[in-house]
């Protein structure tokens, strides 16, 4: 998955970058909400048909949310709440720029961009659902190709490209393909037959 290499490839860079962070006092909540807000910018600019610059807030917002994690790290931070926070926004980021395009195609006529931007948000909105109501089972799941890292790569491509629509279609395919794959990996982990005991 995306989300691995990144992390890989970008630890050493990252660690840098926040040990600078961490002498100015901000906390990893505070660049979690910094994401956020940026989040939430994008989405408006989505909803006035401003994609190029929409794609670029979204870029920069995703260096927060690379950054509040490795802050934690560096810091000794890390909190069972941070990391709730963390991905409770996310919630709301990936909805507001989806938000900002059904309003954007809403209001431009086209219901394919309204339906799209839809079943994109859903898609994303269960993907990382099932994750989570599965580690809460006590199962890992992160099967399918379509977990956060990768959506927001889509999102920013074609924001910045202009080909915004196809963008949304593959994400409104992909990411319910991605929930549903998941749904059958905690299907498969769960329902195992269980093996009878060996006789002695």
């Amino acid at each position: 998955m995306i989300e691995e290499h990144l992390r890989a490839g970008t630890s050493g860079v990252l660690t840098r970058i926040t040990a600078l962070i961490a002498r100015t006092g901000a906390t990893p909540n505070t660049l979690t909400l910094l994401g956020f807000l940026g989040m939430a910018a994008a989405g408006i600019l989505c909803a006035s048909g401003s994609f190029f610059f929409a794609g670029l807030v979204v870029a920069a917002s995703c260096v927060f949310d690379a950054l509040d994690g490795a802050l934690a790290r560096v810091t000794g931070a890390a909190s069972p709440f941070g990391a709730f926070f963390d991905s409770f926004l996310d919630r709301y980021a990936e909805a507001a720029v989806y938000g900002g395009l059904v309003i954007y195609y809403a209001g431009a006529g086209t219901p394919w961009g309204v339906e799209a931007a839809f079943f994109a948000a859903i898609g994303s909105l269960m993907v990382s659902y099932a994750r989570a109501r599965a580690e809460g089972l006590g199962v890992e799941c992160r099967a399918g190709l379509f977990a956060r890292p990768e959506r927001i790569a889509v999102i920013i491509a074609g924001l910045v490209t202009g080909f915004v629509l196809p963008a949304l279609v593959i994400l409104a395919v992909a990411t319910n393909v991605t929930a549903l794959r998941r749904l059958l990996c905690v299907r498969g982990a769960t329902l195992l037959p269980s093996r009878p005991p060996r006789s002695p």
